[in-house]
C-alpha cells in the first residue's frame, strides 16, 4: 500500500461498522477491459476500510475501476457499494463500472443499493456469460450508464417475512411494497410499467425482457434521468456543439453497436471505431467523451514509455 493514498485519509471515517461480502464475490480492477489477463482483478472480501482503500489505490492513477460482483442482493452489497464509492470519491476515481452478475436477492436492499449507486455516478454492465434478475433489476436502473449482454428478467416479489393467510392479506401487505417500488423507478428514469409487469409473473417463474423492452422501459443506455441533468452541466462546461456530437454519437451507438449476441467487449470496439466520426475525444472536454474510461487506461499505460523516451535535462538546468 503506497504511504501517499492513507496520507489523503488521515482519519477514519465516523461510522464504519465491521463488514464484508458474504452473499457473493466481489473482484476489483483498474482496468475497464475484462478480456485481459488481470480479468476481474483482485478478490474484496473485507469491507474494512483499510481494506478497501488498499483494493482501490491501484486505481488512483487511472482514475477508472471496475467492481465486479457475482451474487445475491443483500445488506452487504449495499455496504459494498457504498464504501466503495466514498473511498473512490476520496481519491478522485470518478469512472465507475459496477459489473453485476446477480440472480436476485431483497427487494428493499435493491433499494437501498440502487440509491447509493444512484447519487454516486455508476456505470452498470451485465455482460455475457451474466444475469442480473428480479431485485438486480432495481440496481440496474439506478446506473447513470447500462450496458447489457447478458439475460435481464423479472418475477413478482415475494417477501419471506410475510404472515398473510389469503390472497387479499397478501397483496394488501404488497400493495405498500409497490407503491415504494413504484417511487423508487420514477425517480431513477425507469417505467414504472416494469413494476406492473412483475406482478403479473409467477415468482417460481422468470419473464426475461428483450432488447426492444429493455430500451422502451429505460433499463439499457443512458438513464434518462441522469441525462438532463448531464446535460445541463455538459452544456455549461463543454459547450452545445459537444452535447449534440455526444446525442448523435449515442444514437449511433444503440443502431450500430448494440447489435442482437454482441459481446460487451464487442460493444465497446465498436464503440471506439465509432468515436472518430463524431470527433471524440474532445480536445476540451476528454474526460466527458464517449468510453473516456479508455483514454484514461491507455494515458497510463503509455506514460511510462513517455517519460521514458523524453530528453534529459540539459546541464545547468534549474529544477
Amino acid at each position: 500500500m503506497a504511504g501517499g493514498a492513507r496520507k489523503a485519509d488521515d482519519a477514519l471515517p465516523t461510522e464504519w461498522p465491521t463488514a464484508q461480502v458474504a452473499s457473493g464475490t466481489a473482484h476489483v480492477s483498474c482496468q475497464a477491459d475484462y478480456t485481459t489477463e488481470d480479468g476481474d482483478g483482485v478478490p474484496l472480501q473485507s469491507l474494512a476500510f483499510f481494506s478497501v482503500v488498499d483494493a482501490l489505490s491501484p486505481c488512483q492513477k487511472g482514475g477508472v475501476l471496475r467492481l465486479r460482483y457475482q451474487g445475491k442482493i443483500a445488506a452487504d452489497f449495499t455496504d459494498l457499494v457504498k464504501r466503495v464509492a466514498d473511498i473512490a470519491d476520496r481519491m478522485g476515481i470518478h469512472k465507475r463500472i459496477l459489473d453485476l452478475d446477480s440472480a436476485g436477492g431483497q427487494v428493499e436492499d435493491a433499494i437501498r443499493a440502487g440509491d447509493a449507486i444512484g447519487a454516486s455516478g455508476w456505470t452498470i454492465w451485465v455482460r455475457e456469460g451474466s444475469v442480473c434478475h428480479s431485485a438486480c433489476v432495481f440496481v440496474l436502473g439506478a446506473g447513470d450508464n447500462r450496458m447489457i449482454s447478458g439475460k435481464v428478467g423479472v418475477h413478482r416479489i415475494i417477501r419471506m417475512s410475510s404472515t398473510a393467510t389469503t390472497r387479499s392479506e397478501l397483496n394488501e401487505e404488497l400493495r405498500g411494497v409497490y407503491d415504494r417500488v413504484k417511487d423508487y423507478l420514477s425517480r431513477n428514469g425507469v417505467a414504472v410499467a416494469v413494476a406492473d409487469l412483475m406482478m403479473t409473473v409467477p415468482n417460481r417463474r422468470l419473464r426475461l425482457l428483450s432488447k426492444d423492452e429493455l430500451q422502451e422501459y429505460g433499463l439499457d443506455g443512458t438513464n434518462a434521468a441522469q441525462d438532463d441533468l448531464d446535460r445541463l452541466q455538459l452544456m455549461r462546461r463543454c459547450g452545445a456543439d459537444f452535447v449534440n456530437r455526444r446525442d448523435a454519437f449515442m444514437r449511433s451507438f444503440d443502431a450500430e453497436c448494440k447489435t442482437a449476441g454482441a459481446g460487451l467487449d464487442e460493444m465497446q470496439a465498436c464503440g471506439l471505431e465509432l468515436r472518430g466520426r463524431f470527433q471524440f475525444p474532445d480536445a476540451k472536454c476528454p474526460a466527458d467523451s464517449p468510453l473516456s474510461e479508455f483514454d484514461r487506461l491507455a494515458d497510463v499505460e503509455t506514460a511510462p514509455e513517455d517519460a521514458a523516451s523524453a530528453p534529459g535535462p540539459e546541464a545547468g538546468t534549474a529544477h
